[in-house]
């Protein structure tokens, strides 16, 4: 919002001399933030000429000029840059003749741009000056001919300072108003503010305009609210005032001091008729909107829109309307979208004589929507949105037709239509001793109660505190927290001390957020990036990389959707992971280690999910209550899903290049096993979106946690991967969970240790940690550690088996073993092998 101080002025008093500058710390002070400062940017001697004779000079380059004589000053008098009191200027417009005033940039001066004034030789002659178009004074775009003062209908004495006389030595504060301070969108509620940082002097212009107020029956014009579809059970229009101004000329040109007003406020003047619409619109905050009286067929009717109505709006483009849109329409369809845009076929124009002004409060929801779905924002639905006073709408249409009685030389017909919903507002109970807590700062009853009382509200004292009833302008004082917030506002937010805040003892981060990251730490220590993607998925991508066993699963489906083809919740990291790879290949980096720990959703199939039950928010919810918020929503556990591609070592001088594989991938599974102090079994595994035969199952306690291995190449080549791609997702919380906390700290063994070798022929499909499951546990305690050193195929075997050999270590904790019983234990392993497998040692 763009305040020019001027008009800020005329409503609450400022000291002379006060600077935007100080004006926007005031604000500041009631929560206003500051933007930026406007102002026209012309400096030096710019004054009122009289255009005494010209010469029109054709030029070699088919432009004619005018070579001008233009008195600047007063017979006798000397010019304000020192010169002559009749100036020489060229100029290049033609739309002036001898006699008119118009406006001198005099040698000296600077215009918007910054565009300085100089006398300098051109077309043959010193021009001494310039004579100013309106856009070269900043006041608006035209600039196919000079400004003519006759055009504004000012007559002023030639040498009168042009800048004080159209209003250009203004400025404007810039301010950021927040969603719910809709009021502040208006000169009056700004000075209302102003004065509340300030204690300066508040006069309401809404009082002023009541005055000329003739209230007016809904019989003075038909007006008619037909809203059969309400938003949240809200009517879509509450308030509904109209006005009748006749016999005006839109001809006559707006006044240099509203042009200059609107200018600064960031409004482009257009027309008389309409430029008093948008200074009130500005002034008071209420949106007013004008009709030609003589374009209406019979009266107005709000209402929503039906099937198939279209509207051309002011902007000339048609648009199909929703069922949901609220329409001012008269006796042929739709004339308006209401508190949004009005319609071409009655806008007010060159023509208009008669004036139908329309002022009324509609729902804020709907003229959201409706601004949102057409893509239409404007000044009008900005100020609708937050909330538009629904008592100045009367007022408001009575400023307006004053306005245009003394502008526009119209006569205003007696009273008008208004129709009003009731609008009275429920109390709000502020307890004793309420804002002292909330805020942290003493303050006394008094306090709180002239706090209120400034802002607007009625306060009436009760035996345990206040009954407030906010006022109509502000409908964002909805509870006592609210309150709260005002009176701290208005006693000072200095007031309120910096401390900080101690922590409660016994808490901190629980187990599971301490490994969570300690998980990302050792990852990112092995040289790997962590990574945030979308958790969003296609139908496929769940479908693939959802299910371990390739079944069909069930998916969390988004009700409104960013893209339509990822509609889907993820039930994997991978996916993400793989369009971070995509991404980062097509930008060169070829050798890639990223991981991700985030939540997956895997709901139940044949269940739905969701409840109308809602905990209430003034109390902590019980274990019930979060239980049945708990069950309402699909599992979500946290993964950590990892992806290597590339070189795992890159190639240098004596070292070959060493690709990454299924070993980079099963190394990160061995960190995520480290930084969470579990023992995570690699078996040999399957999964739909892995290579065959190069795919581990990984297991926590002998229940599965997680698949590592290679992409499956077909999967790369569709995600433009490169062909060897190793991947690892784990179950983050199951891990977790199934590991003890804490880590068993064993002894280091002192005396000798005994090592041998066993060698086992099974079966090929019979994979090797189970194998060597089978040895541990038959081997007993004296085995101290088993390694799988070779796996052979080959000559010397039986078809279909394959030898495995184990490199073993016993130790005692209490004696040297002998190679006796070592060996003893190493037959244990192989008899448990061969009882489980159909293991044969091999010699």
């Amino acid at each position: 919002m763009r305040v020019p101080l001027s008009w800020l002025a005329e409503y609450v008093e400022l000291v002379p001399g006060t600077t935007p500058e100080e004006v926007h710390a005031a604000l500041v002070k009631v929560g206003l933030e500051e933007e930026d400062v406007h102002t026209f940017e012309i400096s030096g001697p710019v004054v009122v000429g009289e255009v005494l004779e010209f010469v029109e000079e054709p030029q070699s380059n088919g432009k004619t000029i005018r070579w001008c004589q233009v008195r600047v000053a007063p017979d006798g008098e000397p010019a304000p840059d020192g010169g002559e009191a009749v100036h020489g200027i060229v100029c290049g417009a033609r739309n002036f003749f001898v006699g008119d005033k118009v406006v001198v940039s005099l040698p000296g001066s600077e215009l918007p741009g910054p565009f300085p004034i100089s006398a300098r030789k051109t077309y043959g002659h010193v021009s001494d000056g310039m004579i100013a178009s309106a856009r070269e004074l900043g006041l608006g775009d035209d600039h196919e001919g000079i400004l003519r003062l006759a055009t504004l209908g000012i007559d002023a004495p030639v040498g009168t300072d042009a800048i004080a006389l159209l209003g250009l030595n203004d400025a404007a504060v810039e301010i950021n108003v927040t969603p719910d301070r809709g009021y502040a969108f208006s000169i009056r509620g700004v000075a209302r503010e102003y004065a509340h940082a300030t204690g300066a002097r508040f006069r309401d212009p809404v009082e002023q305009a009541v005055a000329a107020d003739g209230g007016g029956s809904a019989d003075a014009f038909p007006v008619t609210i037909a809203d059969d579809a309400p938003i949240r059970g809200r009517v879509g229009s509450s308030v509904f005032a109209t006005r009748i101004v006749r016999g005006v000329d839109p001809t006559r040109p707006t006044p240099a001091w509203m042009v200059a007003r609107l200018k600064l406020a960031g409004i482009r003047s257009l027309s008389l008729l309409v430029d008093i619409t948008n200074y009130v619109m500005l002034e008071l905050g209420q949106p007013i909107h004008g009709y030609d009286l003589d374009r209406l067929q019979g009266g107005i009717t709000v209402r929503r829109a039906a099937p198939g109505e279209t509207l051309v709006t002011l902007d000339d483009k048609e648009r199909p309307l929703h069922p949901e849109d609220l329409l001012i329409t008269d006796d042929r369809g739709p004339i308006g979208l209401a508190g949004v845009m009005g319609g071409a076929d009655t806008e007010m124009s060159s023509s208009t004589r008669n004036v139908l002004i329309e002022a009324a409060n509609f729902d804020p929801v709907s003229i959201a929507r409706t601004a949102r779905r057409h893509k239409l924002p404007s000044e009008a639905s900005r100020r609708y949105e937050r909330g538009v006073d629904p008592q100045i709408a009367g007022p408001a249409a009575s400023r307006v037709a004053q306005l245009m009685v003394d502008l526009a030389g119209g006569t205003a017909d007696d009273g008008g239509s208004f129709i009003q919903a009731e609008l009275e507002r429920e109390a709000i109970h502020l307890p004793r001793g309420f804002v002292s807590a909330l805020i942290g700062v003493e303050y006394t009853e008094a306090e709180v109660h002239d706090a209120l009382a400034e802002v607007g509200a009625v306060v009436t004292e009760t035996a345990d505190g206040f009954d407030v009833v906010p006022p109509s302008w502000r409908p964002d004082l909805t509870g006592k927290a609210e309150l709260a917030e005002e009176v701290a506002r208005l006693a000072g937010y200095h007031r309120i001390p910096s401390v900080l805040p101690v922590a409660p003892p016994g808490r901190g981060l629980t187990r599971s957020q301490r490994i969570r990251r300690r998980v990302a730490d050792t990852l990112a220590a092995a040289g790997s990036t962590e990574v945030l993607t979308f958790p969003f998925a296609t139908e496929h991508e769940n479908a693939v990389f959802g299910s371990a066993d390739g079944g069909p699963v069930a998916s969390v489906r988004l009700a409104n959707a960013l893209d339509a083809n990822t509609a889907l919740l993820r039930r994997s990291l991978l996916p993400g992971l793989m369009a971070a790879a995509k991404r980062n290949l097509s930008r060169g980096l070829t050798d890639l280690s990223i991981f991700e720990q985030g939540l997956v959703f895997l709901p139940e199939a044949d269940r739905t999910y969701g409840t109308s039950f809602l905990p209430v928010g003034d109390a902590k919810p019980s274990d019930d209550d979060l239980e049945t918020l708990q069950s309402a929503i699909p599992p979500q556990p946290r993964h950590v899903g990892v992806l290597i591609t590339g070189d795992a070592v890159t190639k240098q001088p004596g070292q070959p290049a060493i690709p990454a594989g299924i070993v980079d991938a099963l190394d990160a599974v061995r960190q995520v096993a480290l930084a969470v102090g579990a023992t995570i079994d690699i078996r040999q595994g399957s999964h739909p979106a892995m290579h065959p035969g190069r795919t581990a199952e990984l297991r926590v306690a002998g229940r599965t946690v997680g698949h590592a291995g290679e992409l499956h190449p077909a999967l790369a080549a569709e995600a433009d991967l490169p062909r060897v791609v190793a991947v690892a997702e784990l179950d983050l919380d199951a891990v977790i969970g199934l590991t003890e906390p804490g880590i068993e700290a064993r002894p280091i063994g002192t005396l000798p240790a005994a090592t041998q070798d066993l060698s086992l022929v099974v079966d090929a499909a019979v994979p090797a940690a189970e194998v060597a499951d089978a040895v541990r546990h038959g081997a007993g305690e004296l085995l101290e550690h088993l390694h799988l050193v070779d796996d052979y195929r080959g000559a010397g075997l039986p078809d279909g088996a394959k030898s495995l050999t184990f490199a073993l270590r016993f130790r005692a904790p209490d004696r040297t073993l002998t190679a006796a019983e070592a060996s003893e234990a190493k037959l244990a392993g192989a008899a448990a092998a061969a009882e489980r497998f159909g293991a044969k040692v091999r010699e």
